[in-house]
């Protein structure tokens, strides 16, 4: 069984929701990642998404693709977000990591490492303790090969829906789906709007009628009241935006303790 899927069950068992905290890596200072991977774990993260850094996001807002940015200026790709991975784990071997990102780097970095052998990306992010992949412009249709060899290595892939996605839709993404889905609350862009509970209320059963892993919900969630909100319908709570806006302007030695404290906020609601 996958770190994922053995989180998500002993959740489930303690009839508590998943907190999903999303970063940039190499975000606000290219060596702190780690170190606030730990922190957003000891201030009750259950799994981490991370952010790889891509010039040209689609489903990024103004926040996230400023920190995607900064973390290109500095030098950070895929590459080095795998030894970041690799770093985490020499910690902790039991909190789940999923990278969110886009094609293209995946693509390049099989390009570029095709001499040790087909899929380099799914073999290099299993041995750096990658548990999970969420690539936001491979639709399920066509990404099968794709999910095939990240199986192969013992790695999920997870999707997105959206408010606008048809029943065909979520049936063919529950037919290569793992781990959980990520339901985006929002039309648009990460950052963007104001969450609407309702709505993500009266969608979560339609998506339950075909996807059977656990359902993430994430866009808009910015503080605990609307992490609550959410965490009562949802099996797991994602906020990104939030923490990098406050993070974004902190000297380094204030960045963990910031983030730390505002997560730590958001699974006492959770909690209650």
């Amino acid at each position: 069984m996958s770190r994922i899927a053995s989180t998500f069950n002993a959740l489930r068992k303690s009839q508590r929701k998943a907190l999903i905290p999303f970063i940039t890596a190499g975000y606000p200072y290219p060596d702190i990642t780690p170190e606030l991977m730990h922190g957003m774990v000891g201030a009750g993260a259950d799994v981490i998404e991370l952010g790889v850094p891509f010039s040209d996001p689609s489903a990024d807002g103004p926040v996230i693709q400023a920190a995607g940015d900064k973390a290109l200026a500095a030098g950070i790709g895929l590459r080095q977000v795998l030894e970041m991975v690799r770093v985490f784990r020499q910690n902790n071997s039991t909190t789940p990591v999923v990278l969110m990102g886009y094609a293209n780097p995946i693509e390049r970095y099989d390009q570029l490492h095709q001499a040790g052998g087909a899929n380099a990306f799914a073999r290099d992010a299993a041995a750096a303790g990658v548990d999970g992949v969420l690539v936001v412009d491979y639709p399920p249709e066509e990404c099968e090969t794709f999910a095939a060899a990240l199986k192969q290595h013992g790695l999920d892939l997870i999707f997105l829906l959206a408010p606008t996605s048809t029943d065909e839709r979520m049936a063919q993404v529950a037919r290569v789906a793992s781990g959980y889905v990520y339901y985006v609350s929002l039309k648009g862009v990460t950052g963007a709007g104001t969450l609407d509970t309702a709505a993500v209320e009266a969608m979560l059963p339609r998506i339950r009628q075909h996807v059977k892993v656990p359902v993430g919900v994430g866009f808009g969630i910015r503080d605990a009241a609307s992490a609550k909100a959410v965490g009562r319908v949802a099996d797991a709570v994602v906020i990104g935006s939030r923490i990098i806006q406050l993070i974004d302007p902190l000297p380094r030695a204030q960045v963990v303790t910031v983030a730390s404290d505002f997560l730590r906020e958001i699974r006492q609601a959770l909690d209650t």
